[in-house]
């Protein structure tokens, strides 16, 4: 009989390739080892590397681009939505040890659809201190009225009509180093001098403001503080939001706004402090020198704020707030006071389908002036030196609604809106350039005296072609009216001669060829880099 053990044992052939085995496995862990070894030895050196260049590199406080803008402004207008409408350089507070990183502000979802709001998702270039801006906007205008001098009027984007012409061409960008932030976006083309000529502030005082930023669309610096989710204190010119449209054409639905967007200010010259109390919300006060002016028209600033929440990617919350600015030149008891709001709205989103997404902006404007013989609340009587003076109605009232489809995955885009206001008083009225007059000259060709009614309407459609997502190809149709002869009809707004006299002055036997209302044909080439 066997012992249990003997069956175990086994016979003198299995004992060595028993012993074989071991010898194999022994060399086989000893290589293993010794890998391990010259692992553990690369990391340590890799770590040290890191630590060196870390050391001699610190991070900086990282500086995104969310909007246009609004947008370091949204632009939500000029980019809203401001930035801005017009671009919004929000600063990401640097993580501190043991504590997460915040979130940077309105980063949880893609906001490249909302009205006012540049499309571009990635920089064409980015550094660590420099992140560039290129902008390209030219156009051709078809105007069924067939002006003789090709000349547009009651327009704050489009100008000239039947010709080629360079709306605007910006060059600058963002600036971000050590919690620092500077932004600069140079403007040439019509912008530099249609912009200018609707600012009535450079005729208080010396130094030609007009002149002096013609050529700047925005320019400020400031410093971001590391508080809640990020705080920006930045003084300059910046976009103004109100009216939710960008500046920028590239960054709308539409080339031409409607006359909420287009009556109200474009830029601020002066001060704002951009408060992210979380990634959801921002609060912005603005102490600035008046209502898309240079300079002070009379002896007091203006004052401002935004409230822009966003509870989500489809939705978009704004209000511009505007009030005690003194903005009528040579009047300083007249008190302006403003209030734009929009609410956007992305109701579908389907990627994979031919209409792949759908969105609607809706905005509302109330404005009025009080004082100086003027009244918010109706016509109402003063007693001026013994004599009872009626005050007139000077108020603004305005609404614009847009809806916009996107196809095959954002190739294409369609959009449908339009808008109305009521301006008793016309104090938001765009003057016509009726030979060659400007905001501080006037015209008598055309009234902007308080108590002469002022409405107007319009509607647009508009499709884009966009095989990229820095460049667009647009084609619109607008139909714009108004109660009064206001646009430039067949004979023209310029005398036989060119331009008689001082800018806006009567020229004997001549008066312009002023209609109630004008189609257009848009054609554009848009390009942001």
């Amino acid at each position: 009989m066997l012992a249990s053990g003997s069956e175990s044992t086994g016979g003198p052939d299995t004992q060595g390739a028993t012993q074989g085995a071991d010898t194999a496995t022994g060399d086989a862990n000893t290589q293993i080892l010794q890998e391990l070894e010259r692992m553990r030895a690369r990391i340590e050196q890799l770590e040290t590397e890191l630590k060196r260049r870390d050391a001699a590199d610190p991070p900086s406080a990282a500086v995104a681009t969310a909007e246009r803008s609004p947008s370091a402004a949204i632009p939500l207008r000029a980019s809203a939505t401001a930035t801005p409408p017009a671009q919004e350089n929000l600063s990401t507070p640097s993580s501190q040890p043991g504590k997460p990183p915040k979130a940077e502000p309105f980063s949880f979802a893609d906001f490249t659809w909302l009205n006012g709001n540049a499309r571009t998702k990635t920089p064409a270039f980015d550094s660590k201190f420099f992140t560039p801006e290129i902008r390209s906007d030219v156009d051709y205008i078809v105007d069924f009225n067939h002006p003789a001098d090709d000349t547009i009027g009651g327009s704050s984007e489009v100008f000239r009509a039947n010709e080629f012409q360079v709306t605007q061409f910006g060059v600058g960008g963002d600036f971000h180093y050590d919690h620092v932030l500077a932004r600069l976006m140079t403007q040439f083309g019509m912008y530099s001098f249609t912009t200018p000529r609707n600012d009535a502030s450079p005729a208080r005082g010396q130094w030609d403001l007009d002149t002096a930023y013609r050529y700047v669309s925005e320019a400020y610096g400031g410093y971001h503080i590391n508080a809640l989710n990020g705080i920006n204190v930045e003084a300059g010119i910046f976009m103004s939001y109100i009216g939710l449209f960008s500046y920028y054409n590239f960054d709308n639905w539409a080339y031409q706004p409607s006359y909420v967007s287009s009556n109200t200010p474009w830029f601020f010259n002066g001060m704002r402090v951009q408060i992210f109390p979380n990634e959801h919300l921002k609060i912005e006060p603005w102490l600035i020198n008046g209502w898309q002016s240079y300079g002070r028209f009379n002896h007091r600033p203006g004052f401002g704020a935004q409230f822009l929440w966003r509870p989500n990617g489809s939705i978009s919350l704004l209000g511009n707030q505007y009030f005690l600015g003194a903005d009528t030149l040579g009047i300083p008891g007249r008190i302006r006071y403003h209030t734009d709001d929009s609410l956007q709205v992305k109701y579908y989103d389907q990627p994979e389908r031919l209409l792949d997404k759908a969105a609607f902006s809706l905005t509302g404007d109330m404005g009025c002036e009080h004082g100086g013989g003027v009244s918010c609340a109706g016509d109402s009587t003063q007693i001026v030196n013994g004599q009872r003076v009626v005050a007139p109605k000077q108020s603004f009232l305005g609404f614009m609604l847009y809806n916009r489809l996107w196809f095959h995955r954002d190739l294409f885009g369609f959009t449908l809106g339009g808008g109305k206001i009521n301006n008793p008083g016309r104090y938001l009225v765009l003057l016509p350039p009726i030979n060659g007059a400007t905001a501080i000259s006037g015209t008598p060709y055309f009234s902007e005296n308080p108590g002469n009614p002022y409405k107007a309407w319009d509607a647009s459609a508009t499709f884009d072609y966009m095989p990229s997502q820095y460049i667009t190809f647009r084609w619109e149709y607008d139909h714009r009216a108004a109660n009064v002869p206001y646009f430039t009809g067949r004979g023209g707004i310029t005398p036989p001669g060119g331009n008689t006299g001082a800018p806006g002055s009567v020229v004997p036997g001549w008066f312009p060829n002023l209609v109630r209302d004008e189609n257009r044909l848009d054609l554009a080439i848009l390009v942001k880099f």
